[in-house]
């Protein structure tokens, strides 16, 4: 009996298709540093996927100096003599998946309020203004990996209230409904609140991980997380190719 398998690439999801595809060609040297690479239009053809995906493709390929993109002109492939420290946005729930084990969200509270200046500043924002804050507790077989605060623009994201997040990460949801340009991180150690020690199940005293992070259209503030991690559960990691 002849058996048939399905190619890990044809498993993948499909922006991860679309994104092994162009790193194969860039690989390969089809498109040499500098060259105009096939436009989003071009890709939703032949892949047969939405722009969404074509765009999130693109993004990671950005986001790892792959590849330039310029905004109405198209996507170029990196040139060479640009290297950089880069930090690439993962989604929680994909590195857990990866590992073998079960993610879990327990959902804190997701709701409207008043930004007050300081947060308004930050999100861009007027102060007072209706902004959207979830804080959510994610977890790695059961036991509380990371406590996600997080604020959100309601003019980039108006839907973010009625989204289910036990069933899909905020990272998840914002890297679908968004036009991702940028981001800027801070990384410190340093120990959590009251709350979030009780929400993580540590102590007061126990150090953390605390990542705050601020997201990007071209022209607007999409969203700011702190996202706390216990120094003895996790550990952030990279790696570098050149």
């Amino acid at each position: 009996m002849r058996r048939m398998f399905a190619s890990p690439l044809a498993a993948a999801a499909p922006y991860a298709r679309v994104k092994q595809h162009l790193k194969d060609e860039l690989a390969a040297g089809r498109f040499p540093p500098g060259a105009l690479m096939p436009s989003e239009a071009e890709l939703v053809a032949r892949f047969g996927v939405s722009r969404m995906t074509v765009n999130r493709a693109l993004r990671e390929l950005q986001a790892e100096g792959l590849v330039d993109r310029v905004q109405g002109v198209g996507t170029f492939a990196a040139r060479l003599n640009r290297v950089a420290s880069t930090l690439r946005i993962r989604d929680l729930q994909e590195e857990i998946a990866e590992r073998g084990h079960t993610h879990s969200a327990r959902v804190v509270r997701v709701r409207a309020e008043r930004a007050p200046a300081a947060l308004a500043r930050q999100l861009g924002v007027e102060p007072g203004t209706s902004v959207f804050h979830s804080l959510i507790v994610h977890s790695e077989d059961g036991v509380p990996l990371q406590c996600e605060d997080r604020f959100v623009n309601p003019a980039c994201v108006p839907e973010y209230l009625s989204v289910d997040f036990t069933r899909t990460t905020p990272t998840h949801y914002l890297f679908d409904v968004t036009a991702l340009w940028r981001a800027q991180f801070s990384i410190e150690a340093a120990l959590p609140t009251a709350e979030e020690a009780s929400l993580l199940g540590i102590a007061a005293t126990d150090p953390c991980l605390v990542v705050v992070r601020r997201t990007f259209t071209t022209d607007a503030v999409i969203t700011i997380a702190r996202l706390v991690q216990p120094g003895a559960r996790y550990t952030l990691q990279g790696d570098f190719e050149p």
